[in-house]
């Protein structure tokens, strides 16, 4: 044979290896074949059929905008153009698009959240979405030994609810302790800031506050009334053992015994002055009264002793307090001279008085393993009592272990919850007593410096007061 079809003949040889070889490479490539979709009252699937063995992937829920996206991996090709919108109440619709070459994107558009599970069958070769309505997820860790965090998703009628949870062992070695903004009344700070202050394991907000930072409701730290409740209501209180009590409404009693044999009414803490009243003001509260000058003030020894009377803006020493009168507050106090001595008592009743710490909110929701939701009786409004919102609540167990709780609302993924339906969440929980702390966008957990939970502002609230767990040895 001449040398030049010796050439030619190999040439075509290595020719037809070549297209054998790119025509088997090219028959192992997945390619999607076809598209197909079912639906039911409990689930949506949606099935991928390949030509060959289905690739590998990628799935992860965003929540922002809310949507599952499966990145098909290595070796994809797509045979069908898809954008398809579905005629149900959970998912809006599907999109199918190449994001780079051999790698392809399936964009599932969800209206809220849902529980989904993605899977490769064989025979013939399938990817699987199933999206389920009626779900329940639980997903456990353990923080510390005898602390666990439980992130929960739960389908409801009205729609999907997301939830985190800390179950505190009575047994831990961790407290329970309020914690304020800046470490006094006036002002608000995030709960990241305050937490991380604290050096605390995980932290909840608490108790309703104004927009000044003064707290509306009982706050009381290391035995000392920082906050006086002007309506009794549902509270929580704290042992210096660490055991705690969820109480029925309390109410502070405070009185002044002057000098010439007067005894007068306190009537608050650590708030704003109004016509006629008397106010305490000590430490907790920030660095002056900020009164105006239409008023007396006294700053007292914490012995009793008066060493000062002022006319409004009084600085507090850390050491003292202060006792400042309007109008007849100010007829009453008008005859003491420094260096005189007065008593102040304080009392939130036998039980209270025994705390270390107490931090009031409400409404109660569980009482004695039962449901019990006194919404009228502490004279809640609708910004509290009314719809669905996002929730925070304190439940303890029957042997005295903690429950913490945040349950998210006011966006797709979570519906919130209402008051009613908030007591049976605790009641499922296991609290045996259970309360309402503030809600909305103030209810935010932290674990570990992490935020877990989405608050509903779409970022941290700047707060008046949160709750913190914190290691035995760190608090008193």
């Amino acid at each position: 044979m001449p040398r030049h079809s010796r050439l030619l003949s190999s040439l075509i040889g290595v020719l037809l290896f070549f297209s054998f070889a790119l025509a088997s490479a090219a028959s192992n490539i997945a390619t999607v074949q076809k598209v197909r979709f079912s639906q039911t009252a409990e689930k949506v699937r949606i099935v991928f059929d390949f030509n060959t063995t289905a690739p590998t992937f990628d799935a992860v829920l965003e929540k922002e905008p809310l949507r599952l996206v499966v990145d098909m991996n290595a070796g994809v090709k797509q045979g069908v153009a898809l954008q398809t919108e579905l005629n149900d109440p959970f998912v809006k619709g599907l999109t199918l698009e190449e994001i780079e070459p051999g790698r392809i994107r399936a964009v599932v558009d969800l209206k809220q959240t849902i529980a989904q599970n993605v899977f490769i069958l064989r025979n013939p070769n399938r990817l699987v979405i199933d999206l389920a309505k009626v779900f329940y997820q639980k997903n456990e860790e353990v923080v510390m030994p005898g602390i666990k965090h439980l992130a929960l998703l739960k389908s409801y009628p009205f729609g999907p609810v997301e939830a985190h949870v800390l179950k505190i062992d009575h047994d831990s070695g961790f407290k329970l302790v309020p914690m304020i903004s800046n470490g006094e009344v006036k002002g608000l700070e995030p709960l990241s800031d305050m937490s991380a202050r604290a050096k605390a394991i995980a932290a909840v907000n608490g108790s309703y506050f104004s927009l000044n930072g003064e707290i509306i409701g009982l706050l009381k730290l290391d035995g000392n009334i920082v906050s006086t409740p002007t309506i009794p209501r549902t509270a929580v209180g704290i042992r210096p053992d660490g055991t705690m009590f969820i109480g029925p409404a309390v109410d502070y009693q405070g009185e002044v015994a002057l000098p010439d044999g007067q005894v007068v009414a306190i009537n608050g803490v650590n708030r704003e002055r109004y016509a006629d009243e008397i106010i305490l003001y000590n430490k907790y509260y920030g660095p002056s009264t900020e009164s105006n000058d239409f008023g007396i003030e006294l700053v007292v020894e914490l012995s009793g002793v008066v060493t000062d009377i002022t006319r409004g803006k009084t600085k507090i020493p850390p050491d003292c307090i202060v006792i400042s009168g309007h109008g007849k507050g100010e007829a009453a106090l008008k005859g003491v001279q420094i260096g005189d001595r007065v008593l102040v008592t304080e009392t939130l009743g036998p039980a209270w008085d025994k705390t270390i710490h107490a931090l009031g909110a409400g409404p109660t929701l569980v009482k004695n393993g039962n449901v019990f939701l006194n919404t009228k009786i502490e004279n809640f409004g609708s910004d509290v009592a009314g719809g669905r919102a996002p929730r925070t609540a304190l439940g303890l167990t029957k042997d005295g272990s903690i429950i913490l709780a945040v349950v998210d609302g006011r966006r797709s993924g979570s519906a919130g919850l209402s008051l009613l339906e908030l007591a049976f969440f605790m009641q499922e929980l296991g609290a045996v007593d259970a309360m309402n702390l503030d809600g909305g966008g103030s209810s935010e957990m932290i674990i570990n410096d992490v935020i877990v939970n989405t608050p509903s502002d779409g970022r941290e609230r700047n707060i008046g007061d949160g709750l913190a767990v914190i290691p035995t040895g760190l608090v008193n």
